[in-house]
């Protein structure tokens, strides 16, 4: 088969590779609609799992299942599906004690393009396919669909990990995709102000649509500072980190309350350590919350997400700016993601031929 891979770090390339075997509690799908991550762009560029060799690229997509595995009981060939980035194994002891997304080790539920092929091919494995996989119901645009892989689950994970409550205010750090997922969460979630940290006006416009109350231009000065201007003094009860590096958390530990929760489901690609300032969380004594995440992926999750769009809570279409038709748009759209011109949100690379506009 056909695929879009990483050849090495800082190489990507078009390989023939042979399609993937289907094992009994597996599924094999081709793509119906694709879409390039950041992720993969701290893979392949920045080397950030470390070397991978002819390793196919891809995590986000919607597909329609071409094999099923013998103990397979919810799903057919033909079924169009969604799935998410993290497929954990949910027999696993990891799986047992609510942490699927390490089943076998850490991170190790995110298995493609990272410890096994991922989608940009026109084959992929879903491993333990009636826990991974969820028909696309009837008003989810399968164009859209990818969506539901990574950024709109991954965002509501940082609203999860933050707990967001009723009248919380929350600082949302990067509104790109996922960014603009989390202020979409925790205003579902009954925050009574996000303020929203980015720059790019499509991101900015989305963000407002999706609920924050104040955009904050970390270019204009630094986030702590407008963000203790907007709350008299007082920091925010929540902060959600869905975008930025190493440096960024300093001034999250900052603009939290003593209290409060600092939630990541940012992919820090590049650096060693990541440093807290001593005084500004209580000396080590300020109960000042830090946790970082994996989403969890799993069928369930998928179907309550989506469950969000057909009931009408969820829009999915400001995500989504750029359309390229046929598997070869991979490339094409891998390097938008990479590139991050202004007007862009998110590429969908639409596979299926009657889905092309």
């Amino acid at each position: 088969m056909k695929a879009y891979a990483m050849l090495g770090i800082g190489k990507t390339g078009w390989i023939e590779k042979a399609r993937p075997e289907c094992g009994p509690l597996d599924a094999i799908c081709k793509p119906i609609s694709l879409a390039p991550c950041t992720s993969d762009c701290h893979t392949v560029w920045e080397g950030a799992i470390g070397e991978r060799s002819e390793m196919v690229l891809g995590h986000e997509a919607a597909g329609e299942i071409v094999e099923v595995g013998s103990l397979v009981k919810d799903f057919k060939v033909g079924d169009r599906v969604l799935l998410t980035a993290i497929t954990p194994d949910w027999n696993s002891l990891e799986a047992q004690a609510g942490f699927p997304m390490h089943s076998g080790g850490m991170l190790a539920g995110w298995k493609f393009s990272n410890i096994k092929d991922g989608v940009f091919a026109e084959y992929f494995h879903v491993n333990d396919a009636d826990g991974n996989l969820a028909l696309i119901p009837e008003g989810v645009d399968p164009v859209l669909a990818p969506m539901l892989s990574d950024m709109v689950p991954t965002g509501f994970h940082g609203a999860e990990l933050a707990d967001i409550k009723y009248g919380d205010e929350v600082l949302v750090i990067g509104i790109g995709p996922v960014g603009l997922m989390s202020v979409a969460a925790s205003y579902l979630g009954g925050a009574s102000a996000i303020y929203a940290v980015g720059t790019r006006p499509n991101c900015i416009e989305a963000a407002k649509g999706y609920g924050a109350s104040e955009i904050i231009n970390y270019k204009e000065a630094p986030i702590v500072d407008q963000v203790m201007e907007l709350t008299h003094g007082k920091g925010v009860d929540k902060v959600i980190i869905a975008g930025g590096t190493v440096h960024t958390f300093p001034q999250a530990v900052k603009c939290v309350k003593a209290g409060g929760c600092v939630a990541n489901v940012n992919y820090f690609g590049e650096g060693d350590c990541i440093c807290l300032p001593r005084v500004e969380w209580g000396v080590g004594m300020g109960h000042k919350t830090i946790k970082g995440g994996l989403m969890p992926g799993g069928r369930l999750r998928l179907e309550r997400l989506a469950s969000l769009v057909t009931h009408g809570r969820l829009d999915l279409a400001p995500l989504v700016t750029h359309l390229f038709n046929g598997l070869e748009g991979v490339e094409p759209a891998l390097e938008l993601m990479r590139q991050k011109p202004e007007d862009l949100i998110k590429p969908v690379v639409v596979v299926a031929e009657d889905l092309q506009k």
